[in-house]
């Protein structure tokens, strides 16, 4: 007695690039005696035992389901849009790193039951490769080529070419497929040039370039000698600039100080008319101190020689004074010698 029995088990394993489409086979056959309604059901079995199946998709009483993935969502469907016809294989479009996984196909119409199991690996290309030099590029120092690729799925190889020149490697080079290093030891300068990198999986490649400069070894004694006397000279010449800031700063304080004393310590200069009126004063007070013995040495101060602008006056200007009568004071009650004070007569002699 025939069954139902799924046809498609040639290929049980899928590899694929990242955004590309899959189609997972699943034809099948049915039988006379499957006389129940026809179901078909795709799962995602989890690497995880613990974990429950996943329903992806489902066919069941002439209707589509497919809204039990959220993660596939818009981008699985049935091949043909009537699985009734003996086909339901499933589509899987733009693929992604995350749909790794092993896909079940169940085919039920009773009394017939059929599953099929197929494992799908999406990799990654390999994508945002990058060449480095690591070490010195002189003459006689060992240099390291890198190569590494930031995206891709392993297993990623790579491998280095010279695309300039002698377009082989040199002879003490040495490669290491897995990490991506070329080693140049002993360079010379015949190893300058360009060089190629190429990253590469079994679903595509990514590749990179990078220049080689390999120079003589720099005078490194001349340039930390010139860097010593640069830095010497602008220590130098940043203590001049400070002491000369100094120094003014010190000059502008003293000038201050010596301004603030002179104000402070000196009294205010007398108005001539004051100096004039204690000359005058001083003249008189000496005049009546002295005694008729001694009027005889008296030389008269003349009246142009008072320190004093308020005296000076033009001849037609100065007044004729008549002899005053100057009441004496009672020099009794003073207990003084009474004193002769002299007068001055019009032809300017003493009386």
């Amino acid at each position: 007695t025939r069954s139902l029995s799924i046809t498609s088990v040639d290929q049980s394993m899928f590899e694929k690039a990242q955004g590309e489409k899959v189609t997972l086979p699943c034809t099948f056959v049915l039988s006379e005696e499957d006389e129940g309604p026809l179901d078909i059901e795709w799962v995602l079995i989890p690497a995880d035992n613990q974990k429950k199946e996943q329903i992806i998709i489902m066919y069941a009483v002439d209707r589509i389901y497919n809204h039990y993935y959220a993660a596939m969502t818009g981008r699985m469907q049935f091949t043909n849009p009537d699985p009734r016809s003996g086909d339901g294989s499933l589509d899987i479009l733009n693929l992604k790193s995350a749909d790794t996984g092993t896909y079940q196909c169940k085919v039920k119409k009773a009394p017939g039951v059929q599953s099929q199991k197929i494992q799908l690996t999406v990799l990654v290309k390999p994508a945002r490769t990058k060449c480095s030099i690591e070490g010195s590029q002189e003459i006689g120092k060992d240099v390291i080529l890198k190569c590494a690729s930031q995206e891709g799925s392993p297993l990623l190889s790579y491998d280095w070419r010279r695309v300039s020149g002698a377009q082989e490697l040199p002879a003490t080079s040495t490669l290491n497929k897995n990490t991506g290093e070329l080693l140049l030891k002993n360079a010379s300068q015949d190893y300058s040039g360009t060089y190629n990198c190429v990253a590469s999986n079994r679903v595509g490649t990514d590749e990179c370039s990078i220049e080689l400069n390999v120079t003589p070894p720099i005078n490194t004694a001349g340039i930390i000698a010139g860097a010593i006397i640069g830095t010497l000279l602008g220590l130098s010449v940043l203590a001049f600039l400070i002491f000369c800031c100094c120094k003014k700063h010190r000059e502008k304080k003293y000038e201050k100080e010596v301004h603030h004393e002179i104000r402070e310590d000196v009294p205010p200069p007398k108005s001539r008319s004051s100096t004039a009126r204690s000359y005058m004063g001083s003249n008189r007070s000496s005049l009546g101190s002295m005694s008729p013995s001694n009027m005889e040495g008296y030389t008269k101060t003349p009246y142009s020689q008072v320190p004093s602008e308020d005296f000076e006056r033009t001849p037609g200007q100065n007044p004729t004074f008549a002899p005053s009568k100057v009441a004496a004071p009672n020099l009794s009650r003073m207990g003084a010698v009474p004193v002769m004070i002299p007068a001055q007569s019009k032809d300017g002699s003493i009386v």
